[in-house]
């Protein structure tokens, strides 16, 4: 006698909920034009990882320059399969020449951690780093109606914030005793 298996795939549904019509952009946004722009950020100098320290650094770092190695592993690792000595072996790349993109020195705060600072050179490179993103998007955006472009902005912000808040209140939830 033949067993029969449970279906793998989930039932459809007659009318898609609007997360599963926003799930179904995860793929062409995530891993077609996601890692395409990421791939005009690094310039054909960087690993993918290198380069997302450096974007990190730009968007979360104090003063856009500087962050604690702690912080950068912590959430590099929540994005990638990557281990603390992966990382510090990317950042130290980076921290040699010929890149010379970022200095590791003691953090005054705690003699046990260590802050990683863009250098000049650092500086001029995520500046770089943002024209080619710039003009990546441009040739996309460029073939969409600037009303949807600025909607579809105004969307992403939304969308953001709402994860976050959904995260915090995860958080919250998951630190309660029962």
């Amino acid at each position: 006698m033949k067993m029969k298996t449970p279906a793998l795939t989930p039932k459809k549904r007659a009318t898609p909920t609007v997360a599963a019509e926003l799930q179904e952009f995860f793929y062409p946004i995530h891993y077609q034009i996601g890692m395409a722009l990421e791939d005009a950020l690094r310039g054909g100098l960087l690993t993918r990882k290198q380069s997302a320290i450096l974007w990190m650094i730009r968007s979360a770092g104090e003063e856009r320059r500087q962050m604690r190695r702690k912080d950068i592993v912590q959430s590099m690792q929540s994005w990638f399969e990557v281990t603390n000595s992966g990382l510090s072996k990317a950042i130290r790349g980076m921290a040699r020449e010929p890149l010379a993109l970022v200095e590791i020195a003691e953090d005054p705060r705690s003699a046990r951690e260590k802050l990683v600072t863009l250098t000049p050179k650092g500086e001029e490179f995520i500046a770089a780093m943002a024209a080619r993103g710039e003009v990546f998007l441009h040739d996309v955006v460029q073939h969409l109606p600037a009303n949807v472009t600025r909607g579809g902005i105004e969307y992403l912000q939304q969308l953001t914030a709402a994860f976050n808040q959904s995260r915090a209140m995860k958080g919250k939830s998951n630190g309660k005793r029962s």
